[in-house]
């Protein structure tokens, strides 16, 4: 693995310290550099996320390296650059990074300026709650949810929970918060995340109803260089999904 200034560690240990110094490129010019380079998501359990050991590692993680060896035949091609939310395009649109892999979900104003594979896993809204009365949707009329302000999960809860009380908190520590003081008795949120804030808080489950569908799916840059980048992953994923790889490491890190 090269290491210029972004990543130290071993394969389970990977951890990044700057921003890249390399650029997006065409499938055959990644391979004359010999490494892939990505931007994950560094705390968002179980996709991408610093575990107790400081390794990153998750969900994205293993595509990512799963990646790099079908493209090298070597786990160690490959620098993973952690990104906010706010940069996850930025970062392919800039030419800074080859892909992102990063809890981006397929949207019609994304696609206007990057271009998609096809989706490794299926997102959406969805609720968890502590509260032993609490089994299924229909028993959160007239309950109080907690959603993240600004979030495009509350026009889905306000719809399908017309009479349920909405709060909105600044933050999922606010949540949290809103949930143990009994403030609310549910908190509506992306299913990846909640099931990584179950893994943390294992009192807490999520309700078998999910609102939306949003298909998670690697960012590529747009334009004809890239076709056979896009090419490369879309076979990629397509194998994994039909020998049960992705279905296989999806569960492994908790997600239904």
């Amino acid at each position: 693995m090269r290491l210029p200034l972004t990543i130290f560690g071993t394969l389970l240990g990977m951890q990044v310290v700057a921003s890249p110094v390399a650029f997006a490129a065409e499938l055959e010019t990644i391979q004359e550099r010999g490494y892939l380079i990505v931007a994950v998501k560094d705390n968002w359990r179980p996709l991408g996320f610093i575990d107790e050991a400081g390794e990153l590692t998750g969900l994205e993680i293993d595509i990512a390296v799963r990646l790099a060896v079908e493209l090298f035949d070597d786990p160690t091609a490959i620098e993973l650059v952690p990104v906010t939310n706010r940069d996850r395009l930025t970062l392919v649109l800039n030419d800074e990074v080859d892909l992102a892999i990063a809890g981006v979900a397929i949207t019609p104003m994304r696609q206007r300026l990057v271009d998609f594979s096809s989706p490794y896993y299926l997102d959406g809204t969805a609720f968890l709650t502590r509260n032993p009365q609490i089994q299924q949707l229909d028993d959160l009329q007239q309950r109080a949810i907690a959603l993240i302000e600004g979030s495009e999960a509350i026009a889905h809860v306000d719809y399908a929970l017309p009479t349920a009380e909405l709060i909105g908190v600044p933050s999922y520590m606010a949540a949290y918060e809103a949930l143990e003081a009994g403030q609310a008795a549910a908190i509506a949120a992306d299913l990846t995340i909640l099931s990584g804030w179950r893994q943390e808080y294992p009192d807490y489950r999520l309700l078998p109803s999910v609102l939306t569908a949003e298909p998670l799916a690697v960012v590529i840059p747009k334009g004809n260089q890239h076709i056979e980048l896009r090419r490369f992953v879309d076979e990629a994923i397509a194998e994994w999904h039909a020998d049960g790889w992705l279905e296989e490491r999806s569960s492994a890190w908790g997600l239904p």
